[in-house]
C-alpha cells in the first residue's frame, strides 16, 4: 500500500518500489534460511504487489546455495551418532563391497539440500540434509517475522498480526523431517485407497532407519520435471512395452560394479557417480516422454481436488520443482509427488463447508456462499469468492468493487490508483472481519490453487480446472466418510443435478480451447487471468502472474 501518491525524495511511485524491493530481496536474501521462505511467501502475493516486487522476488524461486560437504558430515553425526559412511554404508574409496554417495547436492533449497546415493544393497536414495545454520536460526528467525508483522499491522492498520502464531507453526513443521515423512507416507496410503488415483500417482518411498529430524532419505526417482514441458510431449523413443525408469516403482537397473569403481577413480570430486538413465530419448537425445498434457493436468489437479476436498490433508507447495512426471508403459503419465514438509489439514466440517462453497460458487448459490463465508468471519462473499476461483465472480452484486470504484477525486492516475488501494485496505480489514472465525487453512489452501493454476496455465490450459474441482467437491459431499447415510443420500441426488450444471462450464471450455486453436485468444486460464488482470487494474493493482511460470 502507498503512504501517499507524490512520494518523497523519489522521482515516481515505480522508483520508490523498486528501491523498496531490491533493499527487502537483499536482505532476505542474505540471511538465507526461513527468510528465503519469507521472501517466497512475499512473491506469491501477486495481487497487491507492485510490479518491481514481482520482477525482483521471482528469483527467490532460483536455485538456493549448498553448504560444503563439511556441514552435511556435521549434521548426520550430530543427528545418528556415526560417520556418513557408517550410517549410509558407503565408501568414498572405491571399495566394491560398499555403496556409493555424492558429495555435491543434486538440488539445493531454502532449508534443506539433497544428495543422490547408492546403498550397499543397491536401493537409490535422495538424502535430504537439512542446512544446519536453519536450527540455530530458526527461533530467531520466527521471533523476527512476528515482530515485523506487529509493525505491519499496527502501521497499515491491517488484522494480519492473529494470522502469524498458525503461520510460524507451519514453517516449523516444514523443517521438523519426522513430519515430513509422517505426511508423505500418509498421503501414499491415501492415494493407494483411492481407486481413481492409484497407478496414476506415486509417492515415493521413506527409509525410517535412515532418517531422523533433519535427516530424510527417500526412494530416488528418476522423472521429468514439470517445466520441462517439451521433454514432457516430444516422441516416444524407448521401449514399447516398458515405461521410463522407475515408474511405478519399478526397481531401477544397477550400473555394474566395474563402471562405478571406474567412475570413482575418474571423478575424485565425487560429483557424477549416478547413472545416465535417459536410453528413452533416443540416439539423438530429442525424445521425450510423448505423454498428454491433459492427462498429466487431469492428474495433478484430481489429486489436489482429492486433498482439499475428500480427504483433508492438502500438500501447500504443488510448485514444478516439487512435481515429477513419469510414462507408464500403458503410455500414459504418473505424476510423482515429493517434498512433503508443508500441509495444512482440514477439520471434517471446515472440509465440508468448504467443499458446500466451491459448489455454490458453480451454481451461483449466492444465499450458501454468504451464510458459509460469514460463519468464517468475512463480510464480502464476491470479493472472497474472485479470490478463490482466481477469476471475477460474476454471480454476486459486485458492491464491494462498486464501492471501491465510487467517489474517487485524484486527477492524475497515482492519484486515483492511491485512492482506490486505501479504499481497497479497508476491504481486506473486511474481508478479515472476525479474525476469530477466520479459518487459517485458507491461507495455504489459497496457496496451493494458485501454483496448481499457475502450473495449468504454463502448460497451455489443457483442462478445465475449474469444473474438475467442482466436480469433486460435489462428489466429496457423496464419499466422505465421515457424514451418515442420510447425508450421502440426499447429495447424491444434488450431486446428479449438479453434474448438469457443470455442462455450462464445459461450453466456455471449448470455446476458448477454439478461439486458442485459432489463435485469436490464449487458453482458458489466460481468460480468467485477464479478467483478474481487468478487475485488478480497476481496483489499483498491476497483476504479473507470469513471473511465476516454470
Amino acid at each position: 500500500m502507498n503512504f501517499r501518491p507524490h512520494p518523497w525524495f523519489v522521482e515516481s511511485l515505480p522508483a520508490l518500489h523498486a528501491r523498496n524491493a531490491e533493499r527487502l530481496f537483499s536482505l532476505l536474501g542474505t540471511n538465507g534460511g526461513l527468510y528465503l521462505k519469507i521472501g517466497q511467501a512475499i512473491a506469491m502475493q501477486s495481487a497487491i504487489l507492485p510490479p518491481e516486487f514481482q520482477k525482483m522476488f521471482s528469483k527467490m524461486f532460483d536455485d538456493a546455495p549448498q553448504n560444503d560437504w563439511s556441514e552435511v558430515e556435521r549434521v548426520v553425526q550430530e543427528d545418528f551418532g556415526k560417520s556418513v559412511e557408517e550410517v549410509f554404508g558407503v565408501s568414498f574409496d572405491a571399495d566394491p563391497e560398499k555403496g556409493v554417495m555424492e558429495k555435491t547436492a543434486r538440488a539445493s533449497a531454502s532449508v534443506a539440500q539433497v544428495h543422490w546415493a547408492r546403498l550397499q544393497d543397491g536401493r537409490e536414495v535422495a538424502v535430504k540434509i537439512q542446512k544446519r545454520e536453519i536450527a540455530r536460526q530458526l527461533g530467531f528467525d520466527l521471533w523476527t517475522f512476528k515482530v515485523i508483522a506487529r509493525f505491519y499491522t499496527w502501521w497499515f492498520d491491517l488484522p494480519l498480526y492473529s494470522l502469524v502464531p498458525y503461520i510460524s507453526e507451519r514453517l516449523s513443521l516444514e523443517t521438523d523431517f519426522v513430519n515430513e515423512a509422517d505426511n508423505s507416507e500418509r498421503m501414499a496410503r491415501l492415494v493407494a485407497g483411492e481407486s481413481r488415483l492409484r497407478g496414476r500417482v506415486y509417492i515415493p518411498k521413506i527409509y525410517r532407519e535412515l532418517s531422523s529430524t533433519r535427516v530424510m532419505t527417500a526412494e530416488w526417482i528418476e522423472g521429468v520435471r514439470l517445466w520441462e514441458k517439451h521433454v514432457l510431449t516430444r516422441p516416444w523413443q524407448g521401449s514399447r512395452i516398458q515405461g521410463s525408469p522407475g515408474c511405478g516403482g519399478s526397481p531401477l537397473e544397477p550400473p555394474k560394479r566395474d563402471d562405478v569403481a571406474e567412475t570413482i577413480r575418474n571423478h575424485p570430486d565425487k560429483e557424477h557417480l549416478k547413472p545416465n538413465r535417459e536410453e528413452w530419448k533416443g540416439a539423438n537425445g530429442m525424445g521425450g516422454l510423448g505423454v498428454s498434457l491433459k492427462d498429466v493436468m487431469t492428474t495433478m489437479v484430481d489429486l489436489f481436488s482429492a486433498q482439499m476436498f475428500l480427504w483433508g490433508w492438502c500438500h501447500c507447495d504443488p510448485h514444478p520443482g516439487n512435481i515429477f512426471i513419469r510414462r507408464l508403459p500403458s503410455g500414459k503419465p504418473e505424476l510423482v509427488l515429493i517434498d512433503h514438509g508443508l500441509y495444512v489439514h482440514m477439520k471434517p466440517n471446515f472440509r465440508h463447508q468448504y467443499s458446500l462453497f466451491w459448489k455454490s460458487l458453480m451454481t451461483f448459490d449466492n444465499k450458501t456462499i454468504e451464510e458459509i463465508v460469514k460463519s468464517w468471519g468475512i463480510n464480502n462473499p464476491d470479493v472472497f469468492a474472485s479470490a478463490t476461483l482466481m477469476r471475477p465472480y460474476t454471480g454476486g452484486d459486485n458492491s464491494t468493487s462498486a464501492e471501491i470504484r465510487q467517489g474517487l477525486s485524484g486527477k492524475q492516475q497515482q492519484e486515483r490508483a492511491y485512492e482506490m488501494q486505501q479504499k481497497m485496505r479497508k476491504g481486506i480489514r473486511s474481508i478479515l472481519a472476525d479474525e476469530k472465525k477466520w479459518p487459517r487453512e485458507l491461507i495455504f489452501i489459497g496457496r496451493n490453487m494458485r501454483i496448481v493454476q499457475g502450473n495449468n496455465q504454463f502448460l497451455g490450459s489443457p483442462v478445465n480446472r475449474i469444473k474438475i474441482m467442482g466436480n469433486w467437491a460435489s462428489r466429496a459431499l457423496v464419499d466422505s466418510p465421515d457424514l451418515s447415510y442420510g447425508e450421502k443420500l440426499k447429495n447424491l441426488g444434488r450431486h446428479i443435478l449438479f453434474k448438469m450444471v457443470l455442462l455450462s462450464s464445459d461450453i466456455v471450455f471449448y470455446a476458448t480451447k477454439m478461439r486458442q486453436y485459432l489463435g485469436r485468444g490464449g487458453g482458458m486460464e489466460d481468460e480468467m487471468e485477464a479478467s483478474m488482470r481487468k478487475m485488478a487494474g480497476d481496483m489499483g493493482f498491476e497483476l504479473n502472474h507470469g513471473v511465476f511460470e516454470g
